[in-house]
């Protein structure tokens, strides 16, 4: 079973920049879609961007222009280039691979952006 670890996260002022990255412990090469979500205190999980094998990306409307999601096959990594921070992104960040048989998610990593 592959395994996720996020980093990346911290405290950022708004307009600030942050590149979270998701490590898997072994190939992502087979994952379909890798994605990256967040959760707010009291809010449900939402999608933030998602990149497909062929390298599609969608992302979320409150992000597209500030946000980039990339991944590099080689070194089993997705990264979230995340630019022009607001507060209204502060959330635990979570990395997820899919494919049809499994979906796989991380422990997540803590952005707070402060006004």
């Amino acid at each position: 079973q592959v395994q996720l670890v996020e980093s990346g996260g911290g405290l950022v002022q708004a307009g600030g920049s942050l590149r979270l990255s998701c490590i898997a412990s072994g190939s992502i090469f087979s994952f379909n879609v890798m994605g990256w979500y967040r959760q707010a205190p009291g809010k449900q999980r939402e999608l933030v961007a998602a990149i497909i094998s062929g390298g599609s990306t969608n992302y979320v409307d409150s992000v597209k222009g500030r946000f980039t999601i990339s991944r590099d096959n080689a070194k089993n990594t997705v990264y979230l280039q995340m630019n022009s921070l607001k507060p209204e992104d502060t959330a635990v960040y979570y990395c997820n691979a899919r494919k049809v048989v499994a979906s796989v998610w991380g422990q997540g990593t803590q952005v707070t952006v402060s006004s």
